[in-house]
């Protein structure tokens, strides 16, 4: 055992220490949250536009600030673009971090220097809650790699710009960088494909402990390393334990991924964005992630069934409930204020506060009423596939409004590593699984406004080669897991099986 994972453990069972004692004081961490946000805030353009200086309340604050998403924040952060100083925050970003708007083009969300520790600090604990649960510090010894995009950085008017991750691996404290993969040439490599094949050369004969990426393509690079070897993954990285993701639910991978390792390797996931890093895993046995409190921003809920109406009911950490499907509203230490990410979240433990991601508020299924969401459809996929040697590499859901014959459905398209042995016993499981979780939906299946689903097979590769046709290959993108119009569904039929 090294110098480093021997100091690793009294660290993280200080963490640990630190953590639950702010994730059991929830109103009063984040009031201070709040309180502090305020007042950092007062002599800003924003401050004083929305009259900060009379906000002594939450409900103030609620008066004073309506919801707002990145369209509606576009006027304040083209002001900082044209290098305007005291905008959303004191002073100016340190970085924007360039996202892809769907609506908007490129979207560009402020890092400041008060929110830039955070997204490092959240990323470090998250390994170190680890640690202290398992007593597993072995990993800090290997290799580790972190898939994600390249890290170099533009200018736009004096501010640095760049991919969240890229300008986070500027970052990678001095104690890993000796760990770390793959080089910074390779991980300046933009083209995907190019990339991973150089990242496969470098790792190959490395001893990888810990890999972190977005589930979809840490399997590409799986992929082509079993390629390459005819090995599993165990037998190329023995040492490899501990697999660190976010972006998308790892549960519709899981199966492959497990195939893919050769054993059981333990994960964390992370919910990361570029607004702010805002919940990790913090118990490998227990459901949801910890919603990080004191990280420097201030949370608000929406019912996501009620969030689309004028009259949609705003509330705070207090007044969460279990099993609740909410949008999540966030005011950070980079100047965004009451601003909806898009993201949909449940809580599943209310002491501590932990949750899952259940979607986002503009992925949804309701061409009929039905209001499915993301966890929905892939609950479902999970239930049909458990106990059956049955992978799925990759799939989306979208409705079918005008088929030729019969009535609307839902269609599933689905690129499978190993396909159900009897499709129709298949569906059927899926569809029952969706009528039990989805009142809505089992009322139109049951009044024959809608036929059960079906499923559309895609070729090997498919959703690759799509997403490299719309040039959105690798990096942060992932596909959308369902759509409430046939966009996507049109141009995966080039695809199909």
């Amino acid at each position: 055992m090294s110098i480093k994972s021997i100091l690793a453990k009294p660290i993280a069972k200080r963490i640990q220490k630190q953590t639950y004692k702010w994730a059991n004081k929830p109103e009063e961490t984040q009031e201070k949250v709040f309180k502090k946000l305020i007042a950092q805030a007062i002599n800003t353009k924003f401050g004083k536009d929305h009259n900060f200086e009379t906000i002594n309340s939450y409900n103030d604050f609620k008066t004073r600030v309506p919801v707002r998403d990145y369209e509606a924040f576009k006027p304040y952060i083209e002001q900082i673009l044209q290098g305007k100083s005291d905008v959303l925050w004191q002073g100016k970003p340190l970085y924007f971090a360039k996202t892809s708007g769907t609506t908007s083009g490129a979207k560009y969300i402020p890092l400041t220097k008060e929110s830039m520790p955070f997204h490092i600090k959240a990323a470090r604990n998250a390994l170190l809650m680890y640690i202290a649960e398992t007593g597993n510090s072995n990993f800090v010894n290997g290799k580790m790699i972190f898939l994600q995009g390249s890290p170099i950085i533009d200018k736009k008017n004096g501010i640095k710009t760049g991919r969240l991750s890229g300008i986070v691996a500027h970052y990678v404290p001095n104690y890993l960088q000796k760990n770390r993969m793959p080089s910074w040439d390779t991980n300046c490599i933009d083209d995907w494909e190019t990339k991973v094949d150089a990242i496969v050369e470098e790792t190959i004969k490395e001893d990888m402990t810990l890999i972190s990426g977005i589930p979809s393509w840490v399997q590409m690079y799986f992929e082509k390393l079993i390629a390459k070897t005819n090995k599993p993954i165990c037998e190329i990285f023995p040492n490899f334990n501990l697999f660190v993701y976010g972006g998308v639910n790892y549960e519709p991978y899981r199966n492959k991924f497990e195939n893919m390792m050769g054993k059981k390797v333990d994960s964390i996931e992370l919910f990361p964005a570029s607004e702010g890093f805002f919940a990790f895993q913090d118990k490998q046995n227990e459901l949801g992630m910890l919603l990080l409190l004191n990280n420097g921003i201030f949370y608000e809920f929406i019912k996501a069934d009620e969030f689309f109406n004028e009259d949609a009911k705003r509330i705070t950490i207090a007044d969460v409930e279990l099993g609740v499907n909410y949008v999540m509203i966030i005011s950070t230490n980079a100047g965004l204020w009451a601003y909806n990410i898009g993201d949909t979240i449940k809580f599943t433990s209310l002491k501590p506060h932990r949750i899952i991601v259940t979607g986002r508020i503009k992925h949804f299924i309701s061409a009929f009423g039905e209001h499915v969401i993301a966890k929905e459809v892939e609950q479902a996929l999970q239930n049909a596939i458990k106990g059956t040697d049955i992978v799925v590499n990759e799939f989306t859901v979208a409705p079918q409004t005008n088929p030729e014959n019969g009535l609307p459905y839902h269609e599933w398209f689905i690129e499978f590593e190993n396909k159900p042995s009897n499709m129709n016993d298949f569906c059927a499981k899926i569809d029952a699984s969706m009528q039990q979780q989805n009142s809505y939906y089992y009322d139109l299946i049951t009044g024959n406004i809608l036929q059960t689903l079906k499923v559309t097979e895609i070729q090997k590769d498919g959703f690759q080669n799509y997403m490299k046709s719309i040039g959105k290959l690798g990096g942060q993108n992932k596909i959308p897991r369902l759509s409430n119009d046939r966009k996507i569904a049109s141009q995966l039929e080039v695809f199909k099986k």
